[in-house]
């Protein structure tokens, strides 16, 4: 899949972006087809990332991950949605039945300056450092700690290693969502390595994950809401 140049192929992405600026960007980009939709920029310097968040911040949609020059640009699927509204929710049930006082921020926009970086989450949590965040309206990695827990969705695999750029930024817990299934990672000096369980949520399994988030396609939201308890209730 070859290298295209912006203003000609990124589609409804380009609107985001004044006409008269992509005269002077050497930008390069790489669209990839799937029912989530991504384009990914290249040669983007961090004051354009800033301004596209801004001209952003009040929307869902789309998301940016920047990765020192490229710009990842990503409008979730109905699919990816649903996926990130159940996780978020058997994470805060999982957390309420095992009294763990957890905070969900969503899809808060994370960004490092002096690291060239950032992400926006499908799904994060504030659990340990919840009492150094609360009642803050803006994040600042620069004077604040990252997520205890990020989650990550990718049904079309992402052009960006995220996951080096959550480790980097000090995320202790990375969960990854993909064609092979759920993955729980715990960040070990700097790298993550994959677990068995949650270290974030004591008895909360990949197994366990995988079988909560499958059977939330056939139950009704109440009775899977119940299961999701019942089964924290005796996970240990």
């Amino acid at each position: 899949m070859g290298a295209r140049h912006a203003k000609s192929n990124a589609g409804d992405h380009e609107r985001l972006i004044e006409p008269e600026r992509w005269a002077t960007m050497d930008v390069m980009t790489t669209t990839l087809l799937y029912p989530e939709q991504r384009v990914v920029l290249e040669n983007i310097s961090w004051s354009l990332y800033e301004e596209l968040l801004d001209a952003q911040q009040n929307r869902r949609a789309p998301r940016f991950t920047y990765d020192r020059g490229a710009l990842e640009i990503m409008s979730p699927s109905a699919e990816h949605e649903q996926i990130a509204y159940n996780i978020t929710l058997l994470v805060a049930l999982f957390a309420e039945v095992k009294g763990i006082n957890l905070q969900g921020l969503g899809s808060t926009t994370f960004r490092r300056k002096d690291l060239s970086r950032g992400f926006e989450p499908d799904a994060c949590f504030y659990a340990t450092n919840l009492h150094r965040i609360k009642g803050k309206h803006r994040i600042d990695l620069a004077f604040d700690p990252p997520p205890d827990l990020v989650i990550e969705i990718d049904i079309a695999n992402s052009s960006l290693d995220k996951g080096s750029i959550a480790a980097e930024v000090g995320v202790p817990e990375l969960w990854r969502y993909d064609k092979e299934g759920w993955h729980v990672f715990a960040l070990h000096a700097g790298v993550y390595i994959e677990e068995r369980v949650s270290k974030l949520l004591p008895g909360l399994t990949t197994q366990l994950i995988t079988d909560l988030i499958e059977e939330c396609r056939t139950l009704d939201p109440l009775p899977w809401m119940a299961h999701v308890r019942q089964a924290a209730s005796i996970a240990k």
